[in-house]
């Protein structure tokens, strides 16, 4: 994948920590976190579907825990943080706020990982030269 696929992967993960962080994720939240997502996220110069990123991670048949999910995310953003716009950032944390009250009522556990995700994607900076150009 490319480093724009790359973040809309991370993106997607840390949707699906948000939405599996108080259980299992069963078939309406399912159907509701792809939603979310699909909504939130236009990229219209590309050749991929988010859907489809975001339900590789849905089928995983080796699902770590929400915490290693969340580490993975926030390494591959991190490492393709170059191409990553103050736009896309407030996408994320957009997504994961919908997706946290998207079934009441919303967790302590989805709330800390909300504080968490706030916290350390605020530091990361793309490049303007590259965002601003698109």
């Amino acid at each position: 994948m490319n480093p724009i696929e790359n973040i809309h992967y991370a993106i997607g993960e840390l949707a699906f920590v948000m939405a599996s962080a108080d259980g299992k994720i069963q078939q309406e939240e399912r159907k509701l976190f792809h939603d979310i997502v699909a909504a939130e996220i236009h990229h219209k110069d590309s050749n991929f579907d988010i859907s489809d990123i975001i339900f590789q991670i849905l089928d995983k048949d080796n699902l770590l825990d929400a915490e290693s999910n969340y580490k993975g995310a926030m390494a591959i953003l991190k490492t393709n943080s170059h191409y990553l716009s103050p736009e896309l950032k407030a996408t994320t944390i957009i997504i994961a706020e919908k997706i946290a009250k998207a079934f009441q009522p919303v967790t302590d556990t989805e709330n800390k990982f909300l504080a968490r995700l706030k916290q350390d994607i605020e530091p990361l900076k793309g490049d303007p030269i590259y965002y601003e150009s698109k």
